[in-house]
């Protein structure tokens, strides 16, 4: 059974804006999926982030276009209440990455990656940068 990989949106703004010097090690998770070999799943609360974030750098028919692109490499898990419940009640100092914690708890994540290792220091999950991943 192929691993679920929890990417969180750093990672995928590392990807869709080419943000050096982490572009390199998203690219390399994002082809392990497009060559079927892992399963990347992000939240939607990701894809509307990334989209907030690329279109500032691109017009919003671009920013579409990359995210059609994109979406096809990934699983899009909801954002449900009882994340959000949960996120509210949580240790998590900042709520976006206990949403993101949340919802791959929730989803049966096998790894959550994230360049913010240290905002999942109670995570349950393994915690792995994208560059830790590809060489494990």
């Amino acid at each position: 059974m192929m691993e679920n990989v929890f990417v969180d949106t750093n990672v995928i703004i590392d990807l869709l804006a080419k943000r050096e010097p982490f572009y390199k090690d998203a690219q390399g998770l994002f082809t392990l999926s497009d060559k079927k070999e892992i399963q990347l799943c992000i939240s939607s609360l990701s894809f509307a982030n990334a989209y907030y974030s690329i279109v500032k750098h691109h017009k919003d028919v671009d920013a579409k276009k990359y995210l059609s692109k994109f979406k096809v490499l990934v699983t899009v898990f909801p954002l449900e209440d009882k994340a959000i419940e949960l996120a509210l009640t949580s240790d998590f100092r900042d709520f976006e990455d206990g949403l993101q914690y949340f919802i791959a708890m929730d989803n049966d994540a096998d790894v959550i990656i994230t360049r913010n290792k240290k905002d999942f220091n109670s995570s349950k999950i393994p915690v792995m940068t994208a560059g830790e991943y590809l060489q494990k």
